[in-house]
């Protein structure tokens, strides 16, 4: 191997490293990953950038404007609410779940579709008194299968085609790999309805959880010399609140719990009350009652225009590992935390001692314009409003419908590319006010798209040091010569990769070593690109491995065995499916 290879192993390695055992933002990881190979002249400047211009990164970015046009007008929940209905048990809905889910998971973005269902599904399951566990991680494995249909399906499949167009001048049509996507999105959709529900657990999340068994918290203090020191609970008014009760009370550093109706009050004590948020306000009302710390009254927002938020805190949340009181939250988001769920759970103690972890479902007390302000940022992978939000423009959503129906159309027959199709059907989103210009800009999420356009810089150092044919050599020494078990290595390979990395920068890695076996083999490369394309978009087994998984995570109330028991069975039905029918497709 020469030099460059070595060094581009390294950076691989390293990049790689930092992208499983780091917080560091992935788009930093891989900008950085471009940096040295181009400042080690292992790439030149104009081949690091290729991804920059490629045809399938800026056909996701015109995407993420139709999806928006589509979410603003309401289109999804429409859709949603008119198919959904009232199934009469588990199997039925879900199967009335799948059914809008996948139509729309394969023309729209994954992220969109399952933060458009999940306040729908909860609301929805809230009605017919089902469990959410039961619907939301299945939410997220049929988006990801319903992905694989189309070409517009996921961004892993933009990221080949754009790769193939770049190296092969091979272009896929709309529905190419529908044959290979359909069966599976019909095999693994089955498991799901049929088999995967009752390997799922009967669960709430934080919001049933918070409604039913009343576990919103409330701090107060007993103010020093007011009016309530000396009197009991019941004298005090604080006995038969309307939306909640005193669950303990801290006095001098003590814990009273079980507190009776008369015990009488001291000054300097805290209050904590659980129930509704609405309790909240009943202790303003309250004289000779301050707020705690963090408690809702510090906000600097009009009661009526406060609203309820749940978020779910992502990788890039500033404040992980910190207690709620050192992250600062209420000064840095302008929001007051009301519960704090993990893995389905109201956490014990006090609410500023709590430390933040990826994946906790935070129900917040909020001004109204908190969803537009965060939803498009990193801190957080869900931003869902509860109440109070301003409703979507339903009478666009028609318009929309038919703009998104256009571009399908128009893409499938061949009268326009994808990206002319997409870039038309984004031009109308805007013209006719399905979206304005300055929530389209928002919408596109610049981040995923530096991920993967630089990402391509490692592939294609890859390929031009002779590290990806030195790989792909080695696969080959290590098996017998046969295509079939080369093309079961390279998904299994992807796999993996996809596991404990992005999902495009898996699939931008293993392009050059994929293309590698097959030429080795001196085979089509077709059907291991291919395997690539489905390996990436098939991350089952963590939450962590693809964002739909962790979006589902706190507001289904999931462990991370619950992934691994469905997800392992699911990695096993994509594999043996892609596996079989994708040589059946492109030949060898």
């Amino acid at each position: 191997m020469t030099w460059e290879a070595y060094l581009t192993f390294t950076v691989i390695a390293a990049a790689l490293g930092c992208l499983a055992f780091t917080r560091i933002a992935a788009d930093v990881i891989l900008m950085c990953g471009l940096v040295a190979l181009v400042v080690t002249q292992v790439l030149t400047p104009q081949e690091a950038l290729k991804g920059f211009s490629n045809t399938g990164v800026m056909t996701i970015a015109v995407l993420y404007i139709i999806a928006a046009g589509l979410k603003e007008t309401g289109a999804v929940h429409w859709i949603a609410h008119s198919v959904l209905g009232r199934p009469s048990n588990m199997q039925r809905a879900q199967i009335r779940m799948a059914v809008p889910v996948s139509a729309l998971g394969a023309f729209l973005n994954n992220t969109t579709v399952v933060a458009m269902f999940i306040p729908a599904i909860q609301e929805w399951c809230r009605r017919l008194k089902m469990s959410p566990s039961k619907l939301l991680l299945p939410l997220s494995y049929i988006v990801m299968l319903s992905g694989t249909c189309t070409l517009i399906g996921t961004s892993t499949n933009l990221v080949i085609d754009g790769l193939l167009q770049q190296r092969y001048d091979i272009a896929l049509g709309m529905f190419d790999i529908a044959w290979v996507g359909v069966p599976l999105l019909l095999i693994g959709g089955s498991f799901l309805v049929f088999v995967g529900y009752r390997m799922l657990p009967d669960r709430q999340g934080v919001l049933q959880q918070v409604r039913d068994a009343r576990e919103y918290a409330v701090e107060v203090k007993v103010d020093d010399g007011g009016p309530i020191v000396g009197k009991s609970i019941v004298e005090a008014g604080l006995r038969n609140l309307a939306h909640g009760y005193l669950a303990e009370i801290e006095r001098r550093g003590r814990i009273i719990p079980a507190v009776s109706p008369d015990t009488q009050l001291e000054a300097g004590d805290i209050l904590y009350f659980v129930g509704a948020p609405d309790s909240a306000r009943e202790l303003r009302a309250i004289r000779g009652l301050t707020p705690a710390s963090g408690s809702p009254d510090k906000l600097d927002v009009n009661h009526h225009e406060r609203c309820l938020v749940e978020v779910v805190l992502g990788p890039d949340f500033p404040s992980l590992g910190q207690t709620i009181r050192e992250a600062r939250f209420r000064s840095n988001f302008q929001a007051v935390i009301l519960s704090v769920s993990r893995e389905g759970n109201r956490l014990p103690g006090k609410l500023g001692d709590i430390k933040l972890n990826v994946g906790d479902t935070l129900l917040l007390e909020t001004s109204e314009s908190f969803v537009d302000q965060y939803r498009f940022r990193k801190d957080f992978l869900l931003v869902s409003p509860l109440s109070d939000s301003t409703p979507p423009n339903y009478a666009k959503a028609p318009t929309a419908l038919i703009i998104l129906a256009a571009m399908v159309v128009t893409s499938a027959f061949g009268l326009l590319s994808i990206l002319e199709a997409a870039m038309i059907a984004a031009g109308a989103m805007l013209a006719t006010r399905c979206v304005t210009a300055g929530k389209a800009r928002r919408y596109v999420d610049l981040t995923v798209l530096v991920v993967i356009a630089s990402s391509f810089a490692l592939g294609e150092a890859m390929n031009t040091s002779g590290a990806a044919a030195f790989i792909a050599n080695g696969m080959i020494g290590l098996m017998a010569p046969t295509p079939w078990l080369a093309l079961l290595m390279v998904y299994l390979l992807t796999s993996l990769f996809t596991e404990i990395i992005t999902n495009n920068a898996a699939a931008v890695l293993m392009f050059p070593i994929a293309a590698g076996v097959a030429d080795g083999l001196g085979v089509s490369i077709m059907p291991f690109v291919v395997a690539v394309m489905f390996a990436a978009s098939a991350s089952f087994m963590t939450p962590l491995s693809y964002q739909t998984n962790l979006m589902v995570y706190g507001p289904g109330g999931y462990r991370f065995s619950d992934y691994i028991r469905l997800g392992l069975p699911m990695n096993i039905i994509a594999c043996a499916t892609a596996v079989l029918l994708i040589p059946q497709v492109w030949s060898f």
